[in-house]
């Protein structure tokens, strides 16, 4: 291998695992999306706060696991308690009321966070040393790896739950038909319930790649602005689509820093993504995997 194509692979190599880290964030959107429509922007907020959790907890001597699964307990009655009192009296209303409650629970998770941890720095340590690994001559990050390994498996697990259980083939009735889903007996109240937990898992296990990555601080909630061009170019409505816009995007961002950035300037990588899904939007608004709207008049 020449060093030049070393280096092409390199490059995109680094924006393809990248990529997955994005695709991690907007699974937690589509969770939500799918099942009742709300684009939740606090999605990065519960990150934040699955971080700040698990650090104060490790901080304080409490072991790795313990602390994971502490963290993992505070997720889930977290995303259950958004359920209960913001989203459910909201049910039926308009989609901008129901992202107008998101942001507010959003500021509200940040301030709390706020309050009880402070504003300083936390570093999060998860054991992955992050020198370059030599793979065939290419250079791969050590950490990189660990975190797409990481979210493969989170997507694997996500997988197997929706479509061999009972709650996840409930799931999926809702998304395709609520109304249907209704009818049939089940109880949509609970479905969202589980997919609010869920949501909440997710943020911890992105919050704890992310801390460990750009370190614990309240900067890590604008994480998800990363995730908006994914949900653009996949589909807000789309798992498969997340996961596929997310290496896009990481690739793209990586290949313009690259190869544009010393023609263009500098920064080109912090809004590449969002001019290729303003040009995506003018031509396939629903995403690549996306389910185009139909109604009925």
């Amino acid at each position: 291998m020449t060093p030049d194509l070393a280096f092409l692979v390199e490059v995109l190599v680094g924006g393809l695992l990248s990529g997955v880290m994005y695709a991690l964030v907007a699974i937690g959107f589509v969770l939500i999306y799918k099942t009742s429509g709300v684009l939740n922007f606090a999605q990065g907020a519960m990150l934040l706060f699955a971080a700040l959790t698990f650090v104060s907890l490790t901080e304080r001597g409490i072991p790795f696991v313990g602390a994971l699964v502490a963290t993992l307990a505070v997720m889930a009655l977290l995303g259950l308690a958004v359920e209960r009192a913001v989203l459910r009296p909201l049910v039926n209303q308009p989609p901008i009321t129901l992202f107008m409650a998101t942001l507010g629970v959003a500021y509200v998770i940040e301030g709390s966070a706020q309050l009880a941890w402070g504003t300083q720095v936390h570093g999060l340590d998860l054991g992955i040393d992050d020198t370059p690994l030599d793979i065939a001559g290419v250079f791969v990050s050590r950490f990189d790896l660990f975190a797409a390994a990481v979210a493969g498996l989170m997507v694997t697990v996500l997988t197997l739950f929706f479509r061999y259980t009972r709650t996840g083939l409930a799931f999926r009735a809702v998304a395709d038909d609520p109304l249907a889903a209704l009818n049939t007996g089940l109880r949509l109240p609970r479905v969202w319930a589980a997919v609010w937990i869920a949501s909440g898992i997710v943020a911890l296990v992105a919050g704890l790649l992310w801390g460990a990555r750009l370190g614990v601080q309240f900067s890590l909630s604008l994480v998800v602005l990363k995730a908006l061009p994914v949900l653009v170019l996949g589909g807000f409505d789309s798992i498969l689509g997340a996961i596929v816009a997310g290496l896009i995007v990481g690739a793209v961002e990586k290949l313009s820093e690259v190869y544009l950035g010393p023609v263009i300037g500098s920064g080109i990588e912090g809004w590449i993504a969002y001019v290729a899904a303003l040009g995506f939007l003018l031509l396939k608004p629903s995403g690549l995997f996306g389910v185009r709207g139909v109604e009925r008049v």
